[in-house]
């Protein structure tokens, strides 16, 4: 065992369309605050020489050459909705530099979802020609991977099953509005958590801010951060009237953390 350092990097923090939303004049929208300015909802998690995405949005290469990503080694999908899946096909990038495949993880109904989505990817009876090269591996329960153990934690998103991780003490959360008990006991212990908050008003399959306060205050990480931010939060206006170590996400953040773990190989 070793200690080593884990950087999460939130590569996205907005909503499923994106801030500005397209044809939006409002405040928010025509905000020239570089916090009101939000990709789609993602994160990186960089351990050694490893990348590892949670998600693929649709904003993907948009993130990717802001960030200077230059090797992705594995995506964990929290769910299937395009905002979190439709920038797959720019992973097949990643694989003209590595030569390898790239394996995926998520729930066995996600991963299936993906499968149909994308036929031309995975059906090996279509002609071959310029795609991603990836593996597909349900997932549930907890898995090592490059020294790291990454645990999926069962939520609800409306009537929909999601998965959020944890990594050592990092746990990314987002598109829910339920998160069992049993998912609850995963994650004491917490130094940063990333959860959803979409908007001030209710929503009928995610976590509203009020609601996203008190489930933090309940996990009780050390800072919790709110992600899958709609055109109703103004980050300059809003983040300082949140709790104590509580603040809104914002692309590009950053956050190291040092962990036991497995020897990289």
């Amino acid at each position: 065992m070793q200690a080593d350092t884990l950087k999460i990097t939130i590569l996205g923090s907005g909503t499923s369309t994106g801030i500005p939303v397209l044809g939006c004049r409002c405040a928010v929208c025509l905000s020239d605050h570089p916090h009101n300015q939000r990709t789609r909802c993602s994160a990186l998690l960089s351990y050694g020489k490893y990348n590892i995405l949670i998600d693929t949005s649709t904003d993907l290469r948009q993130q990717a050459l802001r960030e200077d990503i230059r090797r992705i080694d594995a995506a964990f999908y929290t769910h299937s909705h395009a905002d979190h899946l439709h920038g797959i096909d720019d992973l097949r990038g990643f694989n003209l530099r590595s030569k390898q495949p790239i394996p995926l993880y998520g729930s066995e109904q996600t991963l299936a979802t993906i499968r149909n989505s994308f036929s031309y990817i995975f059906d090996k009876s279509e002609p071959v020609s310029y795609i991603p090269r990836l593996e597909l591996h349900p997932i549930d329960k907890p898995i090592e991977l490059f020294g790291l153990e990454i645990i999926p934690i069962p939520m609800r998103h409306g009537k929909m099953e999601t998965f959020g991780y944890r990594c050592g003490p990092f746990a990314y959360l987002t598109d829910c509005n339920a998160i069992p008990p049993t998912s609850l006991m995963l994650l004491h212990d917490l130094e940063l958590l990333v959860l959803d908050g979409l908007r001030f008003t209710p929503h009928n399959t995610h976590f509203n801010i009020p609601q996203a306060i008190k489930m933090a205050q309940k996990i009780g990480a050390k800072q919790t951060l709110l992600t899958h931010l709609s055109h109703e939060v103004d980050h300059p206006v809003h983040d300082p009237e949140l709790p104590d170590g509580i603040n809104l996400a914002h692309d590009s953040q950053q956050f190291n953390f040092h962990i036991n773990a497995a020897k990289v190989k």
